[in-house]
């Protein structure tokens, strides 16, 4: 009986010295190691972390981007606005070249003035339609693209910088990535487009005496692509800004989405037969409403062989046409 419990006694002994030596042995030196060993993992996680982008996007750079998304959208609405200005004021035509940067600075002196008038006296719009125009009356249209134009640059620097800096902080997921990148290939492509529009208002057509006016087909291209430009960004900005709608699919909701829907084709499809209206000149033809002349239905209507080729080349169809959209 003895014998076993002074056993028992001197196992718990030992144990309990080494319980006390492994306890004892951790000196403040010993903590403080411990300790900073811990705090680096630590920091080194945590800059791993930010350096692969983890810890953005979240709920506050989202609202960043969305602001800003929603901001270009207004800027792309108002090169719209001073496009549809530009074209009232038949100012388009008047400058003549296409340089990226060397025509940021209209001209400053008399002599500049005179050089680049004299270069749009060499083209069309001038000897058939502005012949006795004044270099002062030159001043404002050439004032009125140059501003276009100018918003145009202000619109991509507005797109372009702002990717490049959230990019690098990275406030961009993938799928957001792929987004930004397609919307400022946009905007080239819009300012290229731009351009290939204006140039088909410059070139001699010795068949033709016609008033010189730009590619009705251009500046349907030119118009439509700026309101998808202007359409995407938005979609996109107020997606970040606004939750997602907690609607259950119920079926009114599902029709009042599809309405949603047709109705913003037929504003868009109203749009561009408003372009074809601009680039023909067709508001001219009949001034007359709700009857185009004496008639419901004029009788050239269908005039152009074959008869597609009237719903983009005949005025009077393409006025027609425009009336019934809207």
């Amino acid at each position: 009986m003895l014998l076993p419990s002074l056993r028992h006694v001197v196992v718990c002994g030992c144990r309990g010295a080494v319980r006390g030596y492994q306890f004892g042995n951790r000196t403040p030196l010993r903590q403080w190691v411990v300790r900073r060993g811990q705090s680096t993992v630590v920091a080194e996680a945590g800059s791993a972390q930010t350096a692969t982008g983890t810890a953005v996007p979240n709920a506050a750079t989202n609202r960043i981007v969305g602001r800003w998304l929603v901001g270009c959208s207004g800027l792309v609405l108002g090169a719209v606005v001073l496009g549809g200005v530009t074209r009232l004021t038949e100012s388009g035509l008047s400058m003549v070249d296409w340089h990226l940067v060397k025509e940021m600075k209209p001209p400053q002196t008399q002599a500049e003035w005179e050089a680049e008038f004299s270069k749009y006296q060499q083209f069309p719009e001038f000897k058939i339609m502005n012949h006795d125009m004044t270099l002062t009356e030159f001043k404002f249209i050439f004032y009125m693209e140059w501003g276009h134009r100018m918003w145009g640059r202000l619109v991509g620097l507005a797109y372009i910088l702002p990717t490049m800096y959230f990019w690098k902080k990275g406030y961009f997921n993938r799928s957001m990535k792929a987004r930004v990148l397609g919307l400022c290939g946009f905007v080239f492509f819009q300012g290229l487009l731009g351009w290939y529009m204006v140039k088909s208002g410059l070139e001699e057509k010795p068949e033709s005496y016609d008033i010189p006016r730009v590619s009705q087909y251009r500046l349907a291209s030119h118009l439509g692509s700026a309101l998808l430009l202007y359409s995407a960004s938005l979609w996109t900005g107020l997606t970040l800004l606004l939750p997602p709608n907690k609607f259950p699919d119920t079926k009114r909701v599902l029709q009042l989405r599809r309405f949603a829907k047709g109705t913003g084709a037929l504003v868009f499809l109203t749009a561009l037969s408003g372009a074809f209206v601009a680039g023909l000149d067709a508001g001219l033809v009949y001034n007359s409403f709700p009857k185009m002349g004496e008639l419901w239905i004029p009788d050239d209507l269908l005039a152009f062989s074959p008869t597609l080729k009237n719903i983009f080349e005949n005025p009077t169809t393409v006025q027609f046409d425009h009336r019934i959209l809207l």
